[in-house]
């Protein structure tokens, strides 16, 4: 079983997988659903601090220095302004929601980032939003396995 959760939880931690592989993973391996789920909300939730705090560092020591970075990450921030005071933190929560490639938690970590956004009401978005993905990954995998036996008896 450890090896079984260490494949879901590595299977979590790649940009392009993360939920939608690893609770497919999970699933597939035999793992208990909700067990795979709840691994999953646990990676994905720890996965912001290292992106959003990673980049926040990282550009105060390296890019915030380029002139020109800096000049475009100050304009997109206003440009973006007017779209966070209309849809904030609830636009996050449904930007993540959403099981599609690269609306996953590196993507919403990097966008709170680089929209300057509250890194606690960011988290508590990310939380929500991969609570919701999740569950809609779970019923779809565990409706689709159920259609395979359903149709090929496996």
């Amino acid at each position: 079983m450890f090896e079984k959760t260490a494949m879901v939880i590595v299977a979590n931690t790649l940009p392009s997988l993360e939920q939608i592989g690893g609770i497919a993973l999970g699933i597939a391996l035999g793992l208990d659903p909700i067990y795979t789920l709840l691994i999953s909300l646990l990676v994905n939730c720890l996965l912001f601090f290292p992106v959003f705090f990673g980049l926040k560092l990282f550009y105060k020591r390296f890019l915030s220095k380029i002139r020109i970075f800096n000049k475009y990450i100050q304009r997109v921030r206003r440009i973006g302004k007017p779209y966070i005071d209309k849809y904030g933190i609830v636009g996050l929560t449904m930007f993540i929601s959403l099981p599609t490639p690269l609306t996953g938690t590196y993507t919403a970590s990097i966008l709170s980032w680089f929209l300057d956004l509250d890194w606690k009401r960011s988290f508590i978005a990310i939380a929500i939003g991969s609570t919701i993905g999740g569950i809609i990954i779970l019923l779809s995998s565990v409706g689709f396995l159920n259609i395979l036996k359903l149709f090929f008896n496996i």
